[in-house]
């Protein structure tokens, strides 16, 4: 009998927990402190991965520019496997940026649940971001699918470094090859060139249409990364 009720009243205890850290303002105070320092360090280390990923891409795209252009003898459609290696270091951003846009919400919002209010009380403050807070940390989810983490990062760096390797590819099948025809030089083993043309024509185009199309319902929150 004497365990039971120890037992029950242990359990009691554990239970209010955290009733009491959120009942006493300085306790609180201190936890949301460490809390946030903790979060904003997990959102810093997962940000230097998307750079690490797309400083790969940028280097891909010098690499590949400088010895296609190097010689003429150079196939052009080494401009064309650079193109396909920064699309799938978009994809391996597209999943880090899922990752990282669950702590940069956290932090976000401390700061404006907590920091903001403190710097800048309002008459009538929103505390519905500790409930918010509490279940993501209770059930953590991802913020964003992975189609719409691609399309952030296709519109904020990844379709600039591929219309640069696109007009790299158009420039070395024409201009820098003005003894042949575009559709001999394009021409990649038995593949006519005509072929050749089209698929990167309709690769670029998808990406394109997938940029605007994105673009249209995009939402802004606070600096896009």
């Amino acid at each position: 009998m004497v365990e039971d009720e120890r037992e029950t009243r242990n359990r009691g205890d554990s239970d209010s927990t955290g009733r009491r850290v959120a009942s006493e303002l300085s306790i609180f105070t201190g936890l949301a402190t460490d809390f946030y320092r903790g979060e904003v360090d997990r959102a810093t280390t997962w940000r230097s991965r998307l750079d690490q990923t797309t400083n790969w891409a940028v280097v891909v795209v010098a690499a590949v520019l400088t010895w296609a252009f190097s010689g003429e003898n150079r196939p052009h459609y080494v401009i064309l496997i650079g193109t396909f290696a920064v699309t799938a270091f978009l994809l391996m951003e597209a999943n880090r940026y899922q990752e990282y846009d669950v702590w940069r919400d956290r932090v976000r919002t401390v700061q404006s649940g907590l920091m903001a209010e403190a710097f800048a009380p309002r008459e009538k403050p929103d505390d519905n971001w500790q409930a918010s807070l509490g279940e993501q940390l209770r059930n953590p989810t991802l913020r964003i699918s992975f189609w719409e983490a691609m399309n952030h990062r296709l519109r904020r760096s990844y379709l600039a470094l591929i219309s640069i390797l696109i007009l790299a590819w158009i420039a070395r099948i024409t201009v820098y090859a003005s003894d042949e025809t575009w559709r001999q030089t394009a021409r990649i083993l038995p593949i006519p060139g005509v072929i050749v043309v089209g698929v990167v024509g309709l690769f670029y185009a998808v990406l394109v249409l997938i940029t605007i199309w994105s673009a249209r319902g995009a939402h802004t929150e606070e600096f896009q990364a």
